[in-house]
């Protein structure tokens, strides 16, 4: 068991390796074969020990960044959370080694975990899914194909079939070897013919980072300040088009936090959006905290129309928990930590329709939003042209977090068949085009205005009609693997089992 727990460990430091900033994506299916192997010829009852060990190693150190920006409190727990996930996955994948095609009950036996994780509890982390790392490598085309779920899918039987070719023997393994080869080939044909969504005509997109004054990492070190920085930047970027140094932008994109404090209500931000609106001219999509009563406040993205104001909004649907909002608040004595730093907690956004900017319908996403597939399915099934992404990673900005979130927004562009703006108020904001590259970006910790023409579509990828169905799947066959294994212990069971045990209990009676 310690050699197991040794090797399952290893297998969860090396999936961290997978992504930003080491980003080695081909070390993803050598993890998960290693994790499997680690839990394979043990119980339901012993099996979680090393599948805690592998979440341990993969979560502490792929959100190693919590720690840094954070606290190590916060890192602690929610790394904490996600390895119990992982030890779980360990005892169900023990128990699935029993199976015939073993490899193929532990591949959704993985999805299944991993899309329970991503929603649960408090609405869950995502981070970390094995789709999130494969943005530059050939597998990324079969984003828009199956979705992020279905490439995990894809990479999580990869590994399984890598401890399958491990254990096999004789002629079995040279089998298990031409299935392995087979599959990844299979798996690596939508790179030979990439799915293409037709655009349906074109938008020039302006996205502005302020920048953040002071050290950079703390959003509210002087809120007004980076406020005023998108004003100055939005009031340039009118005076460049009246000059014709820069062509007249469809509308503006700011980030989350632009403004920390209620456009309605502060007088002095209200007339600095306005003051930008009319300098350009053109909408702008402001990143704005919104008070909702004493006790919550909204994080909204605001269209903001130089004519007539505050318009379609869009709020964020995921925020953090214990980060913009304190779950059993009402249980806990009082406010500790950095707890004391959210007196009022985030409502949670319900939208499903994308966002309409001037003549263009635009899924919105804030920050974590990114990393979740509802909202994002939602609104580009619903219509939705164009994918933005405000968000605020000052607080990540010295980490690696902000390459991470940024890999997962290229990820969503190519899922989709959109191009994408993403606007941060110091990093990483950029503009990126269907097939995941990034044709403008501007560098962390300055003050940019990236202007450029991007495509519009309204076709619906695969990936996007098929929707949440993947992941339940996996949950259904998951259980149904379950279920069936315990049917022939039952069957097994006689009427002499219930009878007393005989009485002679020497050593060789014992053992047989």
């Amino acid at each position: 068991m310690l050699l197991r727990t040794f090797l399952a460990l290893a297998a969860g430091l090396t999936l961290s390796l997978a992504f930003e900033p080491v980003a080695l994506p081909v070390l993803v299916p050598v993890a998960v074969g290693a994790l499997f192997l680690s839990t394979r010829g043990l119980r339901a009852r012993s099996g979680w020990l090393p599948g805690l060990a592998f979440g341990a190693g993969f979560y502490f150190t792929h959100i190693f960044w919590m720690r840094e920006s954070i606290g190590a409190d916060a890192w602690v727990a929610l790394a904490g959370i996600e390895a119990v996930f992982y030890g779980a996955l360990g005892a169900v994948s023990a128990a699935l080694h029993q199976r015939r095609l073993w490899p193929a009950w532990l591949a959704v036996a993985w999805v299944a975990v991993e899309v329970l994780r991503s929603g649960w509890p408090f609405s869950g982390m995502p981070w970390g899914r094995l789709s999130f790392a494969m943005a530059d490598t050939p597998l990324a085309s079969a984003l828009p194909y199956v979705g992020s779920v279905g490439v995990s899918l894809l990479l999580a039987a990869m590994g399984s079939l890598l401890a399958w070719v491990v254990v096999a023997r004789d002629r079995e393994r040279l089998v298990a070897g031409g299935v392995t080869v087979g599959f990844v080939a299979l798996s690596l044909l939508p790179a030979l013919a990439p799915y293409e969504v037709d655009e349906t005509g074109t938008a020039t997109v302006a996205v502005v980072q302020g920048d953040v004054p002071g050290p950079g990492n703390d959003i509210l070190y002087d809120f007004e300040q980076v406020t005023q920085n998108h004003v100055d930047a939005t009031v340039e970027l009118g005076e460049d088009v009246r000059a014709g140094r820069r062509p007249q932008p469809d509308f503006v994109l700011w980030p989350e936090n632009s403004t920390a404090s209620d456009p309605f209500r502060d007088l002095t931000v209200n007339a600095g959006i306005r003051e930008a609106a009319a300098a350009v001219g053109v909408p702008v999509v402001v990143g704005a905290m919104v008070d909702s009563g004493p006790d919550h406040v909204l994080n909204q993205g605001i269209v903001w129309d130089p004519v007539t104001g505050a318009g379609d909004r869009y709020t964020k649907r995921h925020p953090v928990p214990y980060g913009e909002y304190i779950p059993l608040r009402r249980y806990l004595a009082g406010t500790f930590g950095k707890l004391a730093l959210i007196p009022r907690d985030m409502l949670s956004g319900t939208r499903k329709t994308p966002l309409q900017v001037g003549e263009i319908s635009v899924a919105d996403s804030i920050c974590f939003d990114v990393a979740y597939d509802d909202g994002i399915y939602d609104q580009v099934s619903r219509g939705a042209e164009l994918l933005t992404v405000q968000t605020s990673n000052a607080s990540f900005i010295f980490t690696d977090q902000i390459d991470q979130q940024f890999a997962i927004t290229r990820l969503r562009a190519i899922e989709t068949g959109r191009w994408l703006a993403v606007a941060s108020p110091n990093g990483v904001s950029g503009v990126i085009a269907p097939d995941g590259e990034v044709v403008a970006v501007a560098d962390p910790r300055t003050r940019a205005v990236l202007v450029e023409e991007v495509g519009l579509a309204t076709a619906v990828t695969p990936a996007v009609r098929l929707g949440a169905w993947p992941g339940r799947v996996c949950a259904v066959l998951t259980i149904t693997g379950l279920a069936v294994g315990a049917l022939p212990y039952r069957r097994r069971r006689t009427p002499q089992e219930s009878e007393p045990a005989p009485t002679d209990t020497t050593p060789d009676k014992v053992l047989s």
